[in-house]
């Protein structure tokens, strides 16, 4: 048998006071002068009884339902999302508002209809996340809901957007290996055109400079950004005389190529080859032997600050529009050690 939904009615009956003194004690009116006593049997009548307020009513008294939408390319897929999605919830908590997450899985059609359902539930605002760093233009179907771009670059004018530092995380990358006394690097870059491949090597090579290093002392190779990928770039840099002391890797994945490479080649890590990854996925990067030093990308950090944004933006107080570029720190594990012939490091 159904059961039935308890009604505001039934407790303002069971409380013995009027509907209007249930609903403004129940909705936390401001002013309100009601007697504690008064006060506290409504509470618990309500709380005796199961009644749950009308969300749609309220939202059309407030216009607000307190519910915001996190739209993501890969939520299920990727090790990155619980992050992202963690961060941007405990700022929707601290808000009394509840998250929607949905994933498209890259398809357009997908994307239309999820958006179209949130609207529908009249969210307060979306969180538009990509998986990985790349630019992307605003959705027709969101001009008229605030919205704040997640781990990407907005195109489209007025839109606030956080995406992570890449350029810092290559100069990072290249003061471990550059610390740590090596002056002949390697960079395994990935082969797509993404603003963390350009900038990752921009700022690698931004330290190599500020350290006294040339062109010539970093061989960079660009390969599918997977393990099979990283397998074979390094393969091709360290099995010469000349090989690079220093190697860094666009990602774990990558890295965990360049390991098996290095064993392959009977080069010790990190006393014959120091190796840096990016991502800090964890289950890569502690599951090597040994551990992998790496670049941790900030996906809580960016969640919490794409969240703060949106509800600055639902309740008009965002001023102008604000985009961030955050950096990520360095997680030191086993992987850097000075080379055999090491100099004084530069700084």
């Amino acid at each position: 048998m159904k059961q039935r939904r308890v009604t505001i009615k039934q407790v303002a009956e069971e409380a013995g006071v009027s509907i209007t003194t249930v609903s403004h004690v129940l909705n936390n009116v401001p002013g309100l002068r009601v007697n504690p006593v008064t006060r506290q049997r409504i509470q618990d009548v309500s709380a005796r009884l199961g009644y749950v307020p009308n969300g749609l009513a309220q939202s059309l008294r407030t216009r607000r339902s307190n519910t915001i939408g996190l739209i993501g390319d890969e939520i299920v897929t990727t090790p990155f999302a619980g992050k992202l999605v963690l961060g941007a919830q405990e700022v929707a908590l601290t808000r009394d508002t509840v998250m929607f997450v949905v994933s498209t899985g890259y398809q357009r059609d997908v994307e239309n209809r999820e958006i179209e359902e949130l609207l529908r539930r009249q969210v307060d605002g979306i969180l538009y996340a990509s998986m990985f760093h790349r630019e992307l233009e605003l959705p027709s179907q969101l001009a008229s809901v605030p919205t704040v771009f997640l781990n990407a670059q907005c195109t489209t004018p007025g839109v606030p957007w956080v995406a992570p530092d890449e350029a810092a995380g290559g100069h990072d990358a290249a003061d471990t290996l550059i610390a740590a006394g090596h002056r002949r690097l390697g960079f395994i870059n990935n082969i797509d055109d993404i603003p963390a491949s350009a900038g990752r090597l921009e700022g690698f090579r931004a330290r190599m400079f500020e350290a006294g290093l040339s062109a010539r002392d970093l061989a960079v190779v660009a390969v599918e950004s997977d393990a099979a990928g990283g397998y074979a770039a390094a393969m091709r840099l360290l099995a010469g005389p000349d090989r690079p002391t220093g190697v860094f890797c666009f990602n774990d994945r990558i890295a965990m190529g360049a390991y098996r490479a290095a064993a392959e080649l009977r080069l010790r890590i990190p006393q014959d080859v120091s190796i840096v990854g990016f991502d800090n996925q964890e289950y890569v990067a502690d599951g090597l032997y040994p551990g992998l030093t790496t670049i941790e990308l900030p996906h809580y950090d960016m969640g919490v600050w794409a969240a703060q944004k949106l509800f600055k933006k639902i309740n008009g107080t965002i001023g102008d529009t604000p985009t961030a570029l955050l950096r990520g720190p360095v997680i030191h594990r086993s992987s850097v050690a000075p080379p055999s012939d090491a100099a004084p490091a530069a700084h």
